[in-house]
C-alpha cells in the first residue's frame, strides 16, 4: 500500500469516526471468510457497516475525533463496526458475539463517550430511533383516543340500557 492509498484510508476512517452514531471495536481472530460475510450482511441489513483496517492507520484517523478514546482498543486483529443509528451497530455486534465466540467485543464509542464491552451491551439493549419515535407517537395519541372513548361511552351506555329494557318488555 503506497502513501496515497494510506492517506485515502485515513481520510475514509476519519469520516467514519466523525459521522457515526456508534463505533464498536472487536477482535475477529480465527473467523472464517463465511463468518465475516455473515457479519457484513447482518450489519448491512441493520443499516451499519463493517471495516477492517490497519490499527496504525485507524489510530491516525482517530486523532482529534470525538471517539479518540477507542484508540486503546486497536491492538491485534480488530474489526470496526459502525452505524449512523446510535444502536444498530452495537445491537448487531452484541448479537453476533453471542452467536460466534471468535468475535470478541473490546469496546467502542458513542459520540465522545467511550464504551467498554458492558457499555456496548447496554447500548445494544436500548430501543432504536424508530422504536423511540413510535413510543412517543403512541404517548401523544393516547390522550386523544381516551377522550374519544370517554365522549362515546355515555351514548354507548344509554344504547345498552335501552336495549336491555326492550328485551325485558319483549319477554
Amino acid at each position: 500500500m503506497d502513501r496515497a492509498q494510506k492517506e485515502q484510508v485515513v481520510e475514509e476512517l476519519g469520516q467514519i469516526f466523525e459521522s457515526s452514531g456508534v463505533v464498536v471495536v472487536a477482535h475477529y481472530e480465527g473467523m472464517t471468510v463465511a463468518h465475516m460475510q455473515d457479519l457484513r450482511s447482518r450489519m448491512r441489513e441493520a443499516g451499519g457497516s463493517v471495516r477492517v483496517a490497519k490499527n496504525k492507520l485507524a489510530k491516525i484517523a482517530l486523532e482529534g475525533k470525538p471517539c479518540a478514546s477507542i484508540a486503546d482498543y486497536l491492538t491485534g486483529m480488530t474489526v470496526i463496526t459502525y452505524s449512523e443509528d446510535p444502536t444498530a451497530a452495537a445491537r448487531v455486534a452484541d448479537k453476533y458475539a453471542k452467536d460466534n465466540e471468535r468475535f470478541v467485543i473490546l469496546g467502542g464509542a458513542m459520540g465522545d463517550s467511550a464504551l467498554d464491552p458492558a457499555g456496548v451491551k447496554a447500548v445494544a439493549s436500548m430501543p432504536s430511533r424508530d422504536e423511540l419515535i413510535a413510543q412517543i407517537v403512541s404517548c401523544i395519541g393516547a390522550p386523544a383516543s381516551n377522550i374519544a372513548g370517554a365522549i362515546g361511552a355515555p351514548a354507548s351506555n344509554i344504547a345498552s340500557i335501552l336495549s336491555t329494557l326492550e328485551e325485558r318488555e319483549a319477554a
